[in-house]
């Protein structure tokens, strides 16, 4: 039997879905970007509520698009949803929190220390660690009994990507045990913070989320090797600190009825079951749901109350109506980046719009024209090597990996720093070392040493999702306030804040998709960065159903719902774009990605 008809056995009487099933207090979202973690979420919230419970939905994502979903601005404070009783929600802005918790300590010391003192004080909370804490300290609040949380009989957590999330659900433990040790140097913290309370905080937190009466942890995956090789390493790290409680849900899955005369749609559901039946073992024990791909876009009440119906109605469209596209491609804007010889490229965006593809893309193309390209990322949850699987000539492969710069930085402060301390002092510092917020600084360095090669050659950035781009970018522009308050008389410097402000060394590309929130969500990336003063080079529209020119009624759906979105990213966010289609065969290999980097249509 094929693994779709096992599914349409499966889920033909199924009113529910397993994971909402005697649901606990605390359910989290999580899987790779772009398998619908958000959709599901907010569809799921809205289930509960009507069924009469109270809900609070939390985004712990730095780049939220709940609000978007909703068609509501939330933001960092708890609001009612317009039309569910019951339902409320909350973005966690980490730029907000940070602001609070700086308040929080400062206020109560200005006018009782020195001016220079308090300056010393803010500036030392102006970093990204700070950030990363304030957000922290928020999303462990709503883990434990309090006033914020008593109205609540569940609360929801629309995680951010993978490798974001793994970090987040590993804090707690990593700050209890620092903590505990009660030997370091609190800085991390932030002066008058008062670890106690934190501690406190933080223990409640770990019991909560290693508690499978409260918790439960609900993995979203594609019908992708990718996406499910992900979700089993998600799977067995988050289960090794101690969240047991875990549900699998594939969603997106296209079925065979949508393939007769389509050899695009066959392409999809042969690939899709292919790696259904490859699953890896350890997700098969998994209570497991499955979510067929839907005509609409998942966006207002109606498309989400339809999402965890398998039976939802598909709106007609006529089989002759038109599909006229006509878009700049991929292989244009290569031409424009090599023209300059060297520089720094990256792709930024919203997690599963493609970034890692279209970077190895551009990267391989470079490549073959016979110029020098360093091919990097900084996505904790990016498979480079994976997607390119080969060799070529003039390309270099690295990743920026968390866990092994922090170690190298450790290294170097002790062989540096630490080289001048007596024993006592050395340990302290060692000690200071082991707190979580270091890896945000060694993360940086990593980040400054690679773009520095741009001035010779090309560098290529697949960066992580939007939300931890915007992490690392905010550590780059307190380093650069820091070393332009530092540098006087006239000293040049060049920060790698600088570097990306100038349009003649980096080049930012913005990936999205032909859909309502990743569109939004690239709109209000390139609103930051422009704050940032860093200009955008161009777009990417990625997977487009509507230029492949499908036959299936589903597909031809999503494709004309396209057509207007495409049209919004050149008339209102970018005069220079390229489109990019969804191919038969997934871009996997040196050759597809020449391929794709030099498709010029049918």
């Amino acid at each position: 039997m094929l693994f779709w008809q096992q599914i349409v056995l499966n889920t033909q009487d199924q009113s529910i879905m397993k994971f909402l099933t005697q649901p606990p207090r605390f359910l989290f979202f999580t899987g790779k970007g772009g398998v619908g973690k958000t959709s599901i979420a907010c569809a799921a919230a809205i289930q509960l509520a009507e069924t009469g419970q109270r809900v609070l939905l939390v985004s712990t994502d730095p780049a939220s698009n709940v609000g978007q979903v909703f068609g509501i601005n939330i933001g960092n404070h708890i609001i009612a949803i317009p039309n569910i009783t019951g339902l409320s929600a909350l973005e966690i802005d980490p730029q907000a929190a940070a602001q609070v918790y700086r308040n929080r300590i400062v206020d109560p010391v200005r006018g009782v220390l020195p001016d220079s003192v308090v300056k010393g004080i803010e500036e030392q909370l102006s970093g990204a660690c700070t950030t990363e804490i304030a957000a922290f300290n928020e999303f462990t609040a709503l883990l434990i009994d309090s006033v914020l949380t008593a109205d609540y009989d569940h609360i929801i957590f629309d995680t951010a990507p993978t490798g974001h999330t793994i970090r987040l659900l590993q804090l707690p433990t990593a700050w209890s045990d620092f903590l505990e040790a009660g030997k370091g140097d609190s800085s991390c913290l932030g002066p008058l913070a008062g670890l106690e309370k934190q501690r406190s905080q933080y223990t409640a937190a770990v019991d909560a989320l290693a508690d499978p009466v409260r918790t439960r942890l609900i993995l979203v995956a594609r019908a992708q090797q990718t996406t499910l090789r992900e979700a089993a390493r998600t799977h067995e790290e988050l289960a090794a600190i101690g969240l047991l409680q875990q549900y699998l849900v594939i969603n997106g899955i296209l079925l065979a009825g949508e393939t007769e005369g389509d050899s695009l749609a066959l392409a999809i559901f042969e690939r899709e079951q292919a790696a259904l039946n490859a699953i890896p073992d350890v997700l098969k024990t998994l209570p497991c749901d499955y979510i067929m791909l839907k005509p609409f876009n998942l966006v207002g009440l109606d498309a989400l109350r339809q999402l965890l119906i398998e039976s939802a109605p598909q709106t007609p469209v006529a089989m002759d109506s038109p599909i006229e596209l006509n878009a700049p491609t991929l292989s244009e804007l290569v031409n424009g980046i090599a023209a300059d010889g060297h520089g720094l490229v990256m792709l930024m965006g919203k997690g599963g719009v493609g970034k890692t593809t279209l970077a190895a893309a551009i990267a391989v193309e470079l490549a073959h024209r016979g110029l020098p390209v360093h091919l990097t990322t900084s996505d904790p949850a990016a498979h480079l090597t994976e997607t390119l699987n080969g060799v070529l000539d003039n390309l270099t492969v690295s990743r920026i990996d968390p866990h092994a710069e922090t170690e190298r930085y450790r290294q170097h402060v002790l062989d540096t720093k630490g080289a001048k301390l007596d024993t006592q002092g050395r340990a302290l510092l060692e000690e200071d070392l082991r707190s979580p917020c270091t890896e945000e600084i060694a993360v940086f360095q990593a980040f400054s040493r690679i773009i520095r090669e741009a001035g010779k050659k090309f560098v290529v950035m697949d960066t992580a999702p939007t939300g931890h781009t915007l992490l690392l970018l905010d550590a780059t522009g307190a380093y650069h306030r820091e070393v332009a308050r530092q540098m006087t008389g006239g000293i040049h410097y060049l920060t790698p804040m600088m570097q990306l402000q100038d349009p003649k060394q980096t080049k930012v590309l913005l990936v999205t998709l032909a859909e309502t929130t990743p569109v939004l969500e690239a709109a209000n990336l390139q609103d930051d960065l422009r704050r940032a003063g860093i200009e955008p080079w161009a777009w990417i529209i990625n997977n487009s159903v509507a230029l492949a020119q499908p036959h299936s009624p589903l597909l031809r759906q999503r494709a004309l719902n396209e057509l207007d979105k495409i049209t919004s990213v050149a008339d209102g966010y970018s005069q220079r774009y390229a489109v990019v289609p969804l191919l038969k065969k997934e871009p996997v290999g040196i050759g597809c990605l020449l391929e794709l980097s030099r498709y010029a249509g049918d």
